[in-house]
């Protein structure tokens, strides 16, 4: 697997065997249309094919976006921590996210624990400035004395430059209940799984338009067509006009990743512990060791359409600050992908159209909660909407600007806050 997944991908390199799936080419009926393959469209499927007739459009192969391109990351609870959300929805419902965070932890864990994808435990969130240690600390408290969670610790400077092997940090949190996966490898056992239990999976089949004939949804594609009663949409950051109103809530911005030769002896004075890592700029930098003593890092992002030609080299130059002394190291992969973002940086779920559910703009989050946040789809699909429905009040407004001025002023903004990273 190659170009699918992206020129360079190590994922792809490195996935286990998948032969290709045939395209719709005649119609269907299905119960439920699932739009899109990755980690949301994939949680869906496997949580209906014992229940209902599903079937899956995938415009490329099974992961072959945000899904099999990311860092690999699992970080625990929302994107925005339990302080923002108490503030944002209120305690209740930051207490109700909180518990549908760690209910998607434990279902994540059950996909780990039987689908070989390279899970490890752990992750970093380190600070790159000075300031933020009374911050981190209370937020520890809060954690465990507010909401149970015993994961999280505060890690010196010191003891963080021992660990990670450089001293450009100055402390941060060790969270426990989180770690890194191979995402990809990951997400072809979800669709594995999926098939058994009778789900039919199309890939290089794009559904293209949806709409109402008779008592039923029709989805359209180049090759044939679906008639269903539910139509679930993932897609993330390339959901097309099919997604409605979601569509002006979720902006798609490019991601980029690279991954070294082995490092050898070098390997074992980095990241000691095997754990992720991901720092507190704006623009994240995120970071990992290969089961083959690799450093996987991602760091660097663009807000157009298309990747730089020198991926490998963009992202060298974030490297090469974290590490100096890698900054001359063989790089043998580099990529890029596409994410969806949201103004609050909470995802877009919810119903768009009667029987017609999305979920989009996990703004980097998606590793452990879009599977999860797949089977409440499917579950709403069937009749039982509470998740889905606690999802659906958070603040997700749409961007400024409307049809024309959205992407330069958004631009304008994440481009600010990017600069201020340098200060």
């Amino acid at each position: 697997m190659s170009e699918p997944y992206g020129a360079g991908n190590w994922y792809a390199a490195t996935a286990h065997d998948h032969p290709e799936l045939a395209p719709l080419e005649s119609d269907a009926r299905a119960d439920v249309c699932v739009v899109g393959a990755g980690f949301t469209g994939l949680g869906a499927a496997m949580a209906l094919a014992s229940r209902a007739k599903v079937v899956v459009l995938e415009a490329g192969r099974i992961g072959c976006a945000a899904t099999g391109r990311n860092g690999g990351q699992v970080h625990t609870g929302q994107r925005r921590d339990q302080t923002w959300l108490e503030k944002a929805v209120g305690r209740d419902d930051a207490m109700a996210l909180w518990r549908l965070a760690e209910d998607a932890r434990a279902h994540f864990k059950t996909l780990t624990d039987t689908i070989p994808c390279d899970w490890r435990p752990g992750m970093i969130h380190a600070r790159h400035k000075p300031i933020g240690e009374a911050e981190d600390a209370a937020y520890v408290a809060l954690m465990a004395d507010r909401y149970g969670y015993d994961q999280l610790d505060l890690i010196s400077e010191g003891d963080l430059a021992n660990e990670l092997g450089t001293d450009v940090y100055h402390g941060g949190l060790i969270d426990r209940g989180g770690g890194h996966v191979h995402p990809l490898n990951l997400a072809l056992g979800m669709a594995r799984r999926a098939m058994a239990a009778g789900a039919v999976v199309h890939e290089n089949t794009r559904a293209e338009t949806w709409r109402r004939e008779g008592g039923g949804i029709v989805v359209e594609t180049a090759t044939g067509r679906v008639t269903c009663d539910q139509l679930i949409l993932g897609g993330d950051g390339l959901l097309n006009a099919m997604a409605g109103k979601a569509r002006a809530r979720v902006m798609p911005i490019n991601n980029f990743i690279a991954v070294t030769a082995p490092l050898d002896d070098v390997a074992e004075t980095i990241i000691r512990s095997n754990v992720a890592v991901s720092d507190s700029r704006f623009v994240v930098n995120y970071f990992r060791k290969t089961p083959d003593g690799r450093l996987l890092f991602g760091g660097g992002e663009n807000y157009r359409p298309g990747f730089p030609s020198d991926i490998a080299g963009m992202v060298r130059k974030n490297l090469a600050k974290v590490y100096p002394r890698l900054a001359g190291a063989p790089i043998t992969h580099a990529w890029g992908g596409t994410l969806g973002i949201t103004m609050s940086r909470m995802p877009f779920v919810g119903e768009v159209a009667p029987g017609v559910r999305v979920a989009s703009g996990y703004s980097g989050q998606g590793v452990m909660l879009a599977p999860y946040v797949g089977k409440l789809l499917a579950d709403a699909a069937v009749g039982e909407t509470g998740g889905v429905e606690l999802l659906s009040r958070l603040p997700t407004p749409p961007f400024p600007g409307g049809r024309l001025l959205r992407w330069p002023l958004t631009v304008a903004g994440l481009t600010w806050y990017a600069l201020r990273d340098r200060l």
